[in-house]
C-alpha cells in the first residue's frame, strides 16, 4: 500500500514539474532571441564603450558616427594653461587639422563582432586614428601668430636668472639668482606643436618655466669670483723717468670683463690707458723739468735724448701681465736714445746756459768743471733742448754753409756731437774770449764754443751717452 501511494504522488507532482522545465526553457529562448536581437542591432550599431580618438560614438550607427566624428573634430580645442588659468584656446580646424574617420569608423564596425556586444559593456574599446594631419603652412602660420601672443604674455613676467658675477666699484660680487616665472616661448610652441599632433587637449606653460642652473653657494663660481678678484685687485706699478705710481684697481676691474665664465680684458680701454702715459710721459714730446744752477727750475724743450712708449705693443704687454693675476712693477716698451725705467737726466750731465753763456759739467752730482762759453748766433742759434753726448772724436775737421752761403771747414781737436743736426761741443781756439754777449757778434753755427784748455778736460773726463741739457 505504502508503495502504491508512492507512485501514485509521484504522478500527481509531475504536471507541476513539467511546467517548471517548460518555464526556464521559454525563458532561455527569449534571451537567446534578444541577445540574437542585439547582435543584430551591433551588426550596424558600434559596440558599446568604443571611441574613436576619445570620441564616444557607442550604439551609433555609422552614419550618427560619421556626423558625430565631423562635429567634434570641428570643435576640438588645445588649451593653454598659465598660472592655473587658461589663456588661450586653440581651435584645431584653425590650425589647420584635416581629419577624416570615414574609413576608420567603417573599418571598425566591420571588424568588430556584433555578437561580442555582451563582453564590450564590461571593457573599453578605444581606436587610434592615424588620418589626422595638418596643413604644414596653415600650422605654421599660426605658431608663427601665436609666437607674439605668447611674448605678450610674457610681458612684465619676471625673467630667471642665474646667479653671476657681476662688476661694482670695488671689484666683483656674486648676484643671487632669480627665480622668475616667464616661459620659454620657444619651448612653448615646440610642445604646442606635438600636442597638437599627438591630439591633447591642454598644455600647461609654467611647464616651461625654467629655474636657475647656476646658484650663489656654487662652488665653480665662488672660485671663478676668487680668481677674477685676484686680479682685479692686483698691485700693478709703473716706474716712468724716476717716478713710480699705482695702476688703481678700480680701472683695473674696469678693464675686465666676465662673460661664458672667462675672465677677459679690454684690450681696447688698456690701450687708451697707455696712451695716455705716452701723451703724458714721453720724453720725445713733453719737455723735462730741469733745476738748473744760476736759474732754478727750468723747462728743457725735447731733444735727441729721449724715449717714446711703443703705445701697442706695451698695451698687449700689460695686459698679459695683469692677467697673470701677480703684483709687479714695470716700465713702458719705449723706442728711443733712452730708457724709460730711469730718469732721463741724473747726477752726471753737461749744462749749457744759454742766458748766462755757461756751460757746467756735473758727475754723480759733483761738479767738475765750468766755463764761459759762445753759442750760436741770432741766425744760426743754438738748438735748446735735452741732448746727449753720441760720439766723441779727436781732431775733426767741421763743416758747413756761412750766412752768406760760402763754405767753411774748421778743424778741432775735441769734437762732441749732441745732436742729429750737426750742433756739437768743440773747442774754439779762434774765439778771443767768451761769455758775455759775445754769441751775438761773434756766435758760432750753432755748436757751444769752449775754451781749448778747459775743452781738453772736458773731453777726458766725459763718457758717450752723457746727458747735455741746453736752454
Amino acid at each position: 500500500m505504502s508503495e502504491l501511494s508512492s507512485r501514485k504522488n509521484r504522478h500527481q507532482k509531475n504536471p507541476k514539474t513539467k511546467w517548471i522545465i517548460s518555464g526556464i526553457a521559454a525563458v532561455g529562448v527569449i534571451g537567446l532571441a534578444g541577445y540574437a536581437l542585439g547582435s543584430n542591432f551591433y551588426s550596424k550599431h558600434f559596440l558599446p564603450n568604443t571611441q574613436v580618438e576619445a570620441v564616444e560614438i557607442s550604439n551609433m550607427s555609422l552614419e550618427q558616427a560619421k556626423k558625430t566624428m565631423a562635429d567634434k573634430n570641428k570643435s576640438q580645442t588645445l588649451q593653454l594653461l598659465l598660472d592655473n588659468q587658461v589663456v588661450k584656446e586653440i581651435n584645431k580646424t584653425d590650425y589647420g587639422m584635416q581629419a577624416d574617420f570615414k574609413d576608420t569608423l567603417k573599418n571598425t564596425l566591420q571588424k568588430q563582432n556584433p555578437w561580442s556586444w555582451g563582453t564590450a559593456l564590461f571593457k573599453d574599446n578605444q581606436v587610434k586614428d592615424s588620418t589626422v594631419a595638418y596643413d604644414d603652412t596653415v600650422l605654421n602660420q599660426k605658431l608663427a601668430e601665436l609666437k607674439t601672443e605668447l611674448e605678450q604674455l610674457n610681458q612684465g613676467r619676471t625673467a630667471t636668472q642665474d646667479a653671476q658675477i657681476t662688476k661694482d666699484a670695488s671689484g666683483f660680487i656674486i648676484t643671487n639668482e632669480v627665480v622668475g616665472n616667464t616661459f620659454s616661448v620657444d619651448e612653448a610652441l615646440k610642445a604646442i606643436k606635438k600636442d597638437l599632433m599627438n591630439g591633447q587637449t591642454q598644455i600647461n606653460l609654467n611647464d616651461y618655466v625654467h629655474q636657475p642652473k647656476v646658484k650663489a653657494n656654487d662652488s665653480k663660481l665662488q672660485e671663478q669670483l676668487t680668481a677674477l678678484n685676484k686680479i682685479a685687485q692686483i698691485t700693478a706699478n709703473y716706474a716712468i723717468n724716476g717716478t713710480t705710481f699705482q695702476i688703481p684697481n678700480e680701472l683695473i676691474a674696469d678693464w675686465l670683463t666676465y662673460e661664458n665664465k672667462q675672465v677677459t680684458i679690454n684690450q681696447e680701454k688698456v690701450q687708451a690707458y697707455v696712451q695716455q702715459l705716452a701723451d703724458q710721459y714721453n720724453t720725445s714730446t713733453n719737455p723735462t723739468s730741469f733745476n738748473s744752477t744760476r736759474r732754478g727750475v727750468v723747462s728743457v724743450p725735447a731733444g735727441t735724448l729721449s724715449w717714446s712708449i711703443q703705445v701697442a705693443d706695451e698695451a698687449k704687454e700689460l695686459a698679459n701681465q695683469i692677467m697673470q693675476g701677480q703684483n709687479f712693477t714695470r716700465s713702458p716698451i719705449t723706442k728711443g736714445s733712452a730708457k724709460a725705467s730711469q730718469p732721463l737726466v741724473g747726477n752726471t750731465y753737461i749744462e749749457v746756459d744759454l742766458t748766462n753763456q755757461h756751460m757746467w759739467y756735473y758727475k754723480d752730482g759733483a761738479l767738475v768743471l765750468e766755463t764761459d762759453v759762445v753759442t750760436g748766433k741770432p741766425t744760426t742759434p743754438t738748438p735748446k733742448g735735452v741732448d746727449y753726448v753720441w760720439k766723441k772724436e779727436r781732431n775733426a775737421t767741421l763743416k758747413g754753409t756761412n750766412d752768406d752761403g760760402s763754405k767753411y771747414e774748421s778743424p778741432v781737436s775735441y769734437w762732441m756731437p749732441i745732436d742729429w743736426t750737426g750742433v756739437g761741443i768743440h773747442d774754439s781756439d779762434w774765439q778771443p774770449a767768451y761769455g758775455g754777449n759775445l754769441w751775438q757778434t761773434r756766435g758760432s753755427h750753432g755748436c757751444v764754443n769752449t775754451p781749448p784748455s778747459v775743452m781738453a778736460q772736458l773731453y777726458a773726463a766725459v763718457e758717450v751717452g752723457t746727458p747735455v741739457l741746453i736752454f
